[in-house]
């Protein structure tokens, strides 16, 4: 496999470190949607493989695994628990509630307290788990005041069902409004190379010292004809999907890349990304593109 020309170590850890309130894990994490069936609906094919990617993934140094109720819808989180628990205790895994699934490829926000809190007792029994590190809303729903929804987050916090907050999919408003009824860590929103919409929620992130995680980070694929990045990937004898990671982790001190896959081969290629270092120039050359 192709991992930047010289050898390069296949390890999450030469991404560095990045703070989830008081947890350090290492800066390239594995995004747990892509474990699921067509559409993120169902259980995988190959269920034994996906367990095995995950198990992978950890043994490659990733220390932070995202996942929600809503992949499979429940699919991801069982699949997690059954893969790696009893977890080693250098993983924080991250959950999110907050979008309904009526079908394959359907996704609708139902955000009230209720319902919140019901989702989050479910998710701890799915991952068996008595406190859920990092649980994030996943949604704005434009028919629950979002300081309703973030409210129920807040007593689950008090509980001691979560450990810390996050939220995703908002706007730098959304996160005002946030972080004035509790602490949060992180922000989830779309974000890659070529879709750079949310500058600005990234940009009050690292002012203030959130984590910023991205989703779709390779654009669900899309980015392998970025073209700006193609002479680079030659030069650096790589994919264009491992500078677009690259690229990610030089961005910003703040960003928390969540690339997924259900194979072991890009599981693989996108841990090694962590060792690819940009130089200066290209840097800039792909901030343009």
């Amino acid at each position: 496999m192709r991992a930047g020309g010289n050898s390069v170590t296949m390890n999450a850890a030469a991404a560095g470190t990045i703070r989830l309130g008081e947890r350090t894990v290492h800066r390239l994490g594995f995004g747990a949607m892509r474990l699921t069936g067509p559409g993120v609906w169902g259980w995988p094919k190959d269920r034994q493989g996906a367990m095995r990617v995950l198990r992978r993934a950890h043994e490659r140094g990733v220390q932070f695994i995202d996942t929600a109720d809503s992949y499979g819808p429940e699919v991801s989180e069982e699949l997690i628990a059954q893969a790696l628990y009893p977890y080693p205790s250098d993983l924080a895994i991250a959950t999110k509630g907050g979008l309904k699934r009526p079908g394959a490829g359907q996704w609708v926000p139902d955000c009230r307290p209720e319902r919140l809190k019901a989702c989050c007792e479910a998710s701890l029994k799915r991952l068996r788990l008595d406190r859920i590190e990092l649980y994030q809303l996943h949604a704005v729903d434009p028919k629950v005041p979002y300081a309703d929804s973030i409210g129920a987050l807040a007593d689950l916090q008090r509980e001691g069902k979560i450990r810390y907050i996050g939220v995703s999919n908002v706007d730098v408003e959304h996160l005002r409004i946030a972080r004035s009824l509790v602490e949060v860590v992180s922000v989830q929103n779309r974000y890659n190379a070529t879709d750079r919409e949310f500058e600005s929620v990234l940009d009050a992130c690292e002012r203030d010292g959130l984590a910023f995680i991205p989703w779709f980070p390779l654009d669900a694929g899309d980015i392998a004809s970025w073209g700006a990045a193609q002479a680079i990937a030659q030069r650096h004898e790589c994919s264009v999907f491992q500078i677009a990671i690259a690229w990610l982790l030089r961005r910003s001190r703040a960003i928390l890349p969540i690339p997924g896959t259900s194979s072991l081969e890009h599981l693989e290629e996108n841990v090694a990304a962590a060792g690819i270092p940009l130089r200066d120039d290209e840097f800039a050359e792909l901030n343009r593109g």
